[in-house]
């Protein structure tokens, strides 16, 4: 039986917007042909020690709206995610019943402004935590909140080494609470 998607409204505490991107230089790839394969090969992007990608629905070889993974997270943090959408630059997940988190993370790659040869690559949760428990855990306890940013950190590094170019600085983080969102954010969690 196909599980329901957790949207924001679902979840419980604060709405929360976090961001990791880095940005590159001197890629040896085109932003699609690296997307395509972020794309295709998910879990080899992924540090699977803290976070393994399985697709459990969907066909090999594409990613596709309606496709799902079953995530196998470490500690408690199992769940599973639902391909919403697909472009030749960004996808989209959503995620679905038992998830730790409800709400959508999506990732991107775009030129960087200003400098012909380089690259913005971005990893954008907009998510309420599941319930009151994980909320808990989570921003009170910070177990969660260390390993999802490792997790993401990871990520973006691994984009950048799969380039083959250099990066521009470090692997930066940001997390904003309802409080702190432009309203234009906001109105997409409702």
């Amino acid at each position: 039986m196909p599980k329901d998607e957790q949207v924001q409204s679902d979840g419980a505490g604060k709405l929360i917007e976090r961001r990791y991107w880095v940005e590159v230089q001197g890629s040896q790839r085109s932003i699609q042909e690296l997307m395509a394969d972020i794309q295709l090969n998910i879990a080899d992007y992924a540090p699977g020690l803290l976070a393994d990608f399985e697709k459990s629905k969907g066909s090999t070889g594409t990613l596709r709206p309606g496709d799902e993974f079953a995530i196998k997270i470490l500690g408690p943090w199992n769940g599973d995610v639902r391909v919403t959408d697909v472009s030749d630059t960004h996808f989209e997940l959503r995620t679905l019943e038992g998830h730790p988190e409800a709400g959508d993370i999506r990732f991107f790659i775009e030129p960087l402004e200003h400098f012909p040869d380089a690259f913005h690559f971005e990893i954008r949760s907009l998510a309420r935590s599941r319930d009151g428990l994980v909320s808990f855990a989570y921003d009170t306890v910070g177990v969660g909140k260390k390993m999802q940013e490792q997790t993401w950190v990871a990520f973006c590094e691994r984009v950048a080494e799969q380039s083959g170019g250099e990066k521009i600085g470090d692997v930066q983080v940001r997390t904003l609470y309802e409080e702190d969102l432009h309203p234009v954010v906001k109105a997409e969690a409702e």
